[in-house]
């Protein structure tokens, strides 16, 4: 018997009955967007400790937000990464060049080409960033935002139209998701669409890497919604126990789909803390601000490769798209959101800091934009020629059964030749290539 019988139960009629408390948005559609609860300190204004500091000493910067990149376009503070103008000039044509394929990319969605599509506008920096400050074969377990990664890496374009639209080329003979991509060559592990189950899967590999001495490290990426899932808490726990050369990288965009930050708990805290409770250090970033993001992946990266242990990184920005070619944001947030946003354009910013600089023009960055237009249509164009959905240009039939088992089990072996069968039934003039 459990609990407390009503006849000794301790009198509470002076206690006011207890509530639930249900995060809610501070802006709906309709309403006036009022940003005043973001605070954005100085550029140049947070302190850079050295990469080999006991993590306590990064508590403060888990509440902070490092910036780089200041209202007069400057890149001030400790955080300067001082990169030259040509390594700029290629994180700005970067991104720019992973927003010109979304852009196709959705479009082709709308069109019927595809069935699904994700972009990542407004969020550019915090995958290609991280993926130039990384060493080209570190091991990344991006979530489903992180296309600019294959992108800096040279993964060609061609191959990733070809996964979107499922079709005869696709190197996954479409058994994933459009845009999740899985590319060995690049050091980049097979997007879930299950969330946060890639966190252990990069603690994992790190453990993997250290066992073997090896000097690669990994990184991994999700939304800030997924830090609610037990594989995130999972993931940092054996992080910290075994000392793991990982980064975590916490994209925080505010919203998780249609529910605001708040449901993972941002009302209380910011994300980066959660590295406080496990004992490992933590850096709040500007996610707008390449250079802030460069500098943190790189301290991260650093600190890692000279057995510091594992980073937690809150990428502080904003999902200026829905949530997918499924979602209309205009149906629970405010329209004014995105054009308000304090913390402006990533794309923009940079544009602006290599003009004041001296080593860019808007005539120059309009010059890019065309020319990357012409290259993402001709990258569609030439993956279009081997099929786009639904038009009957993918993987033969047989291939459903290949690529799991050295040899096919004598039921699988039956259920293809039985599908063949009954397939050429259905359709006579149908030969399976």
């Amino acid at each position: 018997m459990t609990g407390i019988p009503p006849e000794t139960a301790p009198a509470r009629g002076n206690l006011p009955p207890l509530s639930l408390h249900v995060p809610e948005p501070k802006f709906r559609p309709g309403d006036k967007v009022d940003y005043s609860h973001v605070v954005v300190p100085p550029a140049g204004a947070q302190p850079r400790p050295d990469e080999g500091c006991p993590a306590a000493d990064t508590q403060p910067l888990c509440f902070d937000l490092i910036r780089v990149l200041g209202e007069d376009d400057r890149a001030v503070g400790p955080w300067n990464p001082g990169l030259d103008a040509d390594t700029l000039r290629r994180m700005l044509r970067m991104m720019a060049l992973t927003r010109a394929f979304d852009d196709r990319m959705y479009r082709g969605q709308r069109q019927g080409k595809t069935s699904f599509y994700m972009k990542c506008t407004g969020e550019e920096a915090t995958s290609i960033a991280p993926a130039m400050a990384l060493a080209a074969d570190d091991m990344v377990f991006p979530s489903y935002r992180q296309q600019g990664i294959l992108l800096t890496r040279g993964y060609p374009m061609v191959d990733m139209v070809n996964q979107i639209y499922s079709n005869r080329a696709d190197k996954l003979k479409g058994r994933q998701l459009p845009i999740m991509y899985s590319a060995r060559e690049q050091s980049f592990f097979s997007i879930s669409g299950n969330l946060a189950t890639q966190y252990p899967q990069a603690v994992g590999w790190a453990m993997a890497s250290a066992i073997k001495g090896d000097t690669r490290i990994a990184a991994a990426w999700l939304g800030e919604g997924s830090t609610a899932e037990g594989d995130f808490h999972s993931a940092l726990t054996f992080a910290t126990v075994y000392n793991a050369p990982v980064i975590f990288n916490v994209v925080n965009n505010q919203w998780a789909i249609s529910s605001f930050s708040g449901f993972a708990g941002a009302e209380r805290t910011t994300f980066a803390a959660r590295a406080i409770g496990y004992g490992i250090a933590g850096l709040r970033v500007d996610g707008n601000d390449p250079l802030a993001v460069w500098a943190a992946t790189r301290w991260a990266a650093d600190r890692a490769r000279a057995n510091g242990g594992p980073t937690l990184i809150e990428h502080f920005t904003y999902r200026a798209e829905g949530h997918s070619t499924s979602d209309d944001p205009g149906q629970y947030r405010s329209a004014q959101e995105r054009e308000e946003w304090p913390l402006g354009d990533p794309i923009m910013r940079l544009k602006r800091h290599l003009i004041a600089l001296g080593e860019w023009s808007t005539e120059q960055h309009e010059a890019m934009d065309r020319e990357l237009m012409d290259e993402v249509k001709a990258a569609t164009r030439e993956a279009e020629k081997n099929g786009v959905l639904g038009h009957g240009l993918h993987h033969p039939f047989k291939t459903m059964f290949e690529d799991v088992f050295e040899e096919l089990p004598w039921h699988l072996q039956e259920q293809s030749e039985q599908a063949i069968r009954e397939r050429r039934i259905k359709w006579p003039e149908w030969k399976e290539s």
